[in-house]
C-alpha cells in the first residue's frame, strides 16, 4: 500500500478500505486545498463545525467533527461518511489514532534529517495516503438501501 512507516493493518488506507468502504456509506465533499491542512473543530451557537484555513463546514455531531478532521487534515477533498451514525465515532477513534501513530513514526524515522528533508517526507506520505484514498473512492452520494418487501414478494 503506502511507502510509509505504519503497520499495514493499522494504516489510514487499510481502515479506510476495510472498515469504512465495505459498510453502507454516503459520499462527503469539502472544497479544500490538497495538501497537510490545520483542521480546528469549533463549538458555535449554531453547532459544530470544522474550520480549514478560512472556510467553515457544519458537522452534525461531534464524532463526525472529529472523523471529517481526519480526511481535512490530509488534504482529501472527497471520502465516503458511513450511514450508520453509531459507527462513526469508533471510526474516528481508529483515524485518529493511526494518524497519531504516523506522525509518531514518521518523527522516528527521520531522525537526523534537516527540516527540509523531514517536511518533505511527511509532505510525501500524506500525498499517497490523500492518492489511495482517492483512488478507493468516496462511493455513492446516498446508499442504496435494498430492502426485500414480504408483502410483494420483492
Amino acid at each position: 500500500m503506502t511507502n510509509s512507516p505504519e503497520i499495514e493493518s493499522d494504516s489510514l488506507v487499510t481502515i479506510y478500505s476495510q472498515k469504512i468502504r465495505t459498510i453502507r456509506t454516503r459520499s462527503y465533499s469539502l472544497e479544500i486545498p490538497e495538501r497537510e491542512n490545520e483542521v480546528q473543530i469549533l463549538y458555535t451557537l449554531l453547532g459544530i463545525e470544522i474550520k480549514v484555513g478560512r472556510r467553515r463546514f457544519a458537522c452534525p455531531d461531534l464524532p463526525t467533527a472529529r472523523y471529517m478532521r481526519v480526511f481535512a487534515r490530509l488534504g482529501c477533498r472527497e471520502f465516503a461518511v458511513p450511514y450508520d451514525i453509531t459507527k462513526i465515532s469508533t471510526l474516528a477513534d481508529e483515524l485518529e489514532t493511526s494518524w497519531q501513530r504516523a506522525v509518531l513514526l514518521l518523527e522516528a524515522t527521520t531522525t537526523g534529517l534537516t527540516d527540509r528533508q523531514k517536511k518533505r517526507r511527511r509532505s510525501d506520505y500524506i500525498k499517497s495516503v490523500r492518492t489511495e484514498i482517492a483512488a478507493i473512492g468516496p462511493g455513492e452520494k446516498m446508499p442504496l438501501f435494498n430492502q426485500s418487501n414480504k408483502q410483494r414478494g420483492t
